[in-house]
């Protein structure tokens, strides 16, 4: 439990001053009483505050909140203890593959054993297992080099973890601050609106309308309305209407709370524990590439078994020698398929992806994701602040009386009232204008502040609803309206459309108004008076008629339109207003749920145009979202003309394109719906549970859907969307935690740069998977068809019987773990093509090694082979294209060349290899130069191969011998042809595409 301040006793008694030390001790004693002994929800809220030392009013001190952060640890639940690093380190041998290699290495240390125990007496051989140690040796580099590449991931994922770190609303220095969820302290008073997540455990302050879903708690599926009311007995948590716990949210109204308990002494911290064992599921990425290194397995094995029955029944075995080499030529086998070095290199890839997207404000929260992101066929977004530039200002209110413009754009409050045709603004039109203003500034709670540096402001809360109190001051309508008081508040709801306040005016005994904004059409429909020439009248059809036409004229001009209105209530007490309930002893238990009787009769007082320009940017996202095959859908609560005018002026849709609206879905069908939404592009005056409808009814469609959300009721959407995008700044913690992106600018140019990042990791990620299966591939086919041609090469001595393997297994794992990797990882940080965003979108069904990857790879597996083997047969006597001058040799000097020979041939044949490899249809002597990242692998691998060849101790462990300057040529000659059969099927893939 926390810590926290006076012991129980402070609960009935006024607090004294106390030395330091004796002070941090009741605090822990008063924490503990709060949590153990006393039951906050029992306690006057007033009581609980003094026991927390804390003024409601105020808040914490910068200071006092760091004293007890430092004191009382972080707001965080206890995480499962770290892995540790030995542990994490043997993890990397914990692969099927490796547990093949360790098979091998088995075989090869039992094929030297026998070897020795069967040698001629003085016989040379090898003193040391030199096969085994090395594959032993190559495995614990790869483990090595496997473990910083995870490190590396996790570095990344954890950058992310705290780019996306939850935020709350607290009151600190008598304002209210936004700060890390880990930050908050008991004593906190926390500021909730709708959307929010509860951060901590506390007892209810205030709240208005407050309703809590808390079924992730107690179960209970309905929200919970909540009261600041003291509980007149003990309660079972479900029924404590008093209290707010961490980890639910808040579904609709305000409130305000002091935090009582934190971290793991919260309600939620008491079964953290359940919380804790979940487990990571493969990704279809990772499911793939454990499908294709088992069938991989699978295949060689098969092979293995055939080549050895072969060899048994034509050849026989006639000593341990045949036994062997037989075993030796399994170990090949094995090795050559497993692509060692594929799963690290994945997972780094991705890592480096999404920091480079995490850079460009989209913020993915999982690596995963990034699959989904360049499969995308359809955007939808919200209009304000995703597709608008979200600078709110109120440029238009048409009163009664007249129309009037207000100067200055954002949120600097400078600028002047000035009629549309430049003549003086007459008095009554003014005074009209003022009490429009008065009433949005009042029925709102946005905060406008001065910036840390001059002339520059700072918004807190919805930007629509600071428009208006920046126009207020504009024209000084809010000090005209400074003597009200607000006393009760109804608040705005996606489904009501509207917000009311009741507040008293000091300078009027004290008498009730009722003070209301929302959306024209709605608030219309309350009000039955309209004040003119500061008179209240009779609001007539003609009236609303004319509002109405109004309301569609300012659409027509791309205005987002928010009515006013009013309604004295002619009493200073909230029990006598007409129709207000109240209990048995005349008390109102919650006004926030008494709308019908409060917004009754008002009195219409005008409109506002507020203009929230499109982001410059945003025409050419849609544009190249468009050439990439992917839709851009618009959908949003304004009204149906504002919502056409602002799509067809990004190119969503042609000027004289409709939009649907959420009345007209809902009297649709299933299958009229889906007609809908596969050609509609533009929805407005819908409610979030319009946006879940368009979702599905897209994915039934078989459309990759993203879906963009800020309020709480958009998180259903969005994590049912394939690819949930949440808002950085006006999104609410639900929906960051329902997604899988997150818009640091809340910029829809970002989710289309994001889908073309996405579009290109992916295309990273089949390059260097077609460049290491096709080296694997080409290594199999190198030793399969090397053993089944021994004869015809010269690799086998006619003196002998028994198999020889072409190539040793230490080379063919030096391959693989060291000369692939770095090619390997350079491919995946390639810059992208210039045609990634033009092409259609990747199905999800489609396998990431489709039949044409195939296709190459096996093609190019075939040449690798081949020339790898002719390198070899020209430095072996007997062979097709044997070189004379090796005759003097003997075969085995002869093979120890030849080998050397043929890994090298093998190495560079993949070096070039990685060069054509980076595009199936594209020459790769285009944009030959632009991977400097590549260029430098090839350079470390070819240095490597330089070291096995030249270095005597590693000659005795690799098998080689250092060559002749003939020979290289001859190595680097026959691996070029790689390069150029590669080209040669691309030319043709090329002429067969255009036909």
């Amino acid at each position: 439990m926390d810590d926290r301040i006076i012991d129980p006793s402070a609960l009935s008694r006024e607090p004294h001053v106390e030395p330091e030390d004796a002070k941090e001790t009741q605090e822990v004693k008063a924490q503990q009483a709060l949590l153990n002994d006393v039951d906050p929800s029992l306690t006057d809220a007033d009581q609980v505050a003094q026991a927390l030392n804390v003024d409601p009013r105020t808040g914490l001190s910068s200071d006092e909140a760091k004293r007890r952060l430092d004191k009382f640890g972080p707001n965080e639940l206890a995480s499962a203890p770290p892995v540790p690093k030995w542990k994490k380190f043997l993890q990397q041998f914990q692969d099927p593959l490796v547990y093949l290699l360790l098979a091998a290495t088995a075989i090869s240390l039992v094929a030297w054993i026998i070897e020795k125990v069967n040698a001629a007496p003085g016989a040379e051989g090898e003193a040391l297992p030199f096969d085994s140690i090395v594959i032993v040796l190559i495995l614990i580099v790869n483990a090595i080099l496997g473990y910083m590449q995870e490190a590396k991931a996790e570095e990344a994922v954890n950058a992310l973890s705290e780019m996306t770190a939850p935020t709350s609303n607290v009151l600190r220095n008598g304002r209210v601050e936004r700060i890390n969820t880990t930050d908050i302290v008991p004593g906190d008073i926390l500021v909730l609106g709708e959307g929010d997540t509860v951060p901590a455990d506390g007892r209810l302050l205030a709240a208005a309308s407050l309703r809590i879903a808390e079924a992730s708690l107690t179960g209970e599926s309905v929200p919970v309305g909540k009261k600041p009311a003291t509980l007149d007995s003990a309660k079972a948590l479900g029924d404590r209407a008093n209290m707010v716990f961490n980890g639910t949210s808040v579904t609709q109204g305000t409130g305000r709370a002091i935090v009582t308990g934190t971290g793991m002494n919260t309600q939620v911290g008491k079964i953290a524990d359940l919380l804790q064992s979940t487990e990571d599921e493969a990704t279809p990425l990772q499911k793939e590439m454990n499908h294709v290194s088992k069938i991989l397995g699978i295949a060689v094995c098969i092979i293995a078994v055939v080549v050895l029955l072969a060899l048994a029944v034509l050849e026989g075995f006639h000593s341990v020698h045949d036994v062997i080499d037989s075993l030796l030529l399994a170990v090949s086998l094995a090795v050559a398929a497993v692509p060692e070095g594929l799963a690290a290199i994945l997972t780094v890839v991705l890592a480096l992806g999404v920091q480079r997207m995490a850079a460009h404000h989209a913020i993915v929260k999982k690596l995963h994701s990034v699959e989904t992101l360049g499969s995308a066929s359809v955007i939808c977004s919200d209009k304000t602040g995703t597709l608008t530039r979200n600078e709110m200002t109120v440029e238009r209110v048409v009163v009664p009386s007249g129309e009037v413009e207000l100067t200055g754009t954002g949120y600097a409050p400078e600028g002047d009232m000035v009629s549309i045709d430049g003549s003086a603004v007459p008095e009554n039109v003014a005074n009209e204008v003022l009490a429009t203003l008065g009433a949005g500034t009042l029925a709102n709670d946005g905060e406008l502040r001065a910036g840390e540096k001059p002339g520059t402001w700072e918004i807190v809360g919805d930007p629509t609803e600071v428009s208006l109190v920046v126009a207020a001051r504009k024209t000084h309508a809010d000090k005209k309206f400074a003597h009200f008081d607000r006393v009760a508040e109804i608040p705005f709801t996606s489904e009501r459309k509207r917000m009311s306040v009741i507040a008293r005016n000091a300078t009027d005994a004290g008498k009730l108004t009722v003070f209301a904004k929302g959306a024209p059409d709605v608030l219309l429909s309350y009000c039955d008076r309209i004040y003119v020439n500061g008179a209240i009248r009779k609001l007539t059809e003609g009236d609303r008629q004319d509002i109405l036409d109004t309301v569609e004229r300012l659409s027509r001009e791309a205005y987002r339109t928010l009515g006013e209105a009013f309604r004295p209530l002619e009493t200073d007490s909230l029990a006598q207003i007409p129709g207000i309930r109240t209990n048995s002893a005349g008390e109102i238990s919650d006004i926030s749920e008494q709308a019908e009787a409060i917004e009754a009769h008002l009195v219409w007082c005008g409109m506002v145009g507020i203009i929230d320009p499109p982001r410059t940017e945003v025409r050419d996202a849609v544009a190249e979202a468009h050439r990439a095959g992917i839709r851009t859908v618009m959908i949003t609560g304004d009204h149906p003309l504002t919502a056409a005018r602002i799509a067809s002026d990004l190119g969503i849709i042609a000027k004289d394109g409709k939009a649907l609206t959420g009345d007209e879905l809902d009297a649709m069908d299933e299958a009229q719906l889906d007609k809908a939404t596969s050609e509609v592009s533009v929805y407005a005056r819908v409610a979030p549970e319009h946006k879940l409808k368009i979702v599905e009814s897209l994915q039934r469609q078989g459309n990759i859907a993203a879906m963009t959300g800020d309020g709480v009721n958009d998180a259903p959407a969005v994590k049912s969307a394939d690819i949930g995008v949440a808002m950085g700044i006006t999104g609410t913690e639900v929906t960051k935690q329902s997604a899988k992106m997150i818009l640091a600018d809340d910029n829809f140019s970002t989710i289309v740069a994001a889908v073309r990042e996405g579009r290109g990791i992916f295309d990273n990620i089949r390059k260097f998977l077609r460049y290491l299966l096709s080296s694997n591939v080409g290594e199999v086919f190198t030793v399969f068809f090397g053993v089944v041609f021994a004869g015809w090469l010269g690799i086998k001595n006619p003196e002998s019987v028994g198999v020889t393997v072409p190539l040793l297994a230490t080379q063919l794992l030096w391959i693989n773990l060291l000369t692939d990797a770095a090619p390997a990882l350079a491919m995946g940080v390639d810059p992208m093509t210039e045609d990634v965003m033009n092409r259609k979108p990747r199905k999800l069904t489609d396998r990431v090694i489709d039949g044409a990857m195939w296709g190459d790879i096996v093609y190019i597996g075939i040449i690798m082979a081949a020339v790898t083997l002719i390198g070899m047969d020209m430095h072996l006597t007997g062979g097709l294209f044997t070189d004379r001058s090796v005759d003097a040799m003997g075969h085995d000097a002869q093979m120890v060349e030849a080998r050397t020979m043929g890994f090298t041939i093998l190495v560079f044949a993949q070096l070039f290899n990685a060069i054509a490899s980076r595009s199936h249809l594209q020459s790769a002597f285009v944009g030959l130069f632009s991977n400097k990242w590549l260029w430098g692998a090839i350079g470390l691998s070819i240095v490597l191969q330089l070291l096995v060849i030249y270095v005597p101790f590693l000659n005795t462990a690799f098998g080689t011998t250092p060559l002749p300057p003939m020979a290289w040529l001859e190595c680097i000659g026959l691996a070029f042809f790689v390069l150029v059969a590669s080209e040669i099927r691309k030319i043709f893939l090329r002429m067969r595409a255009k036909k």
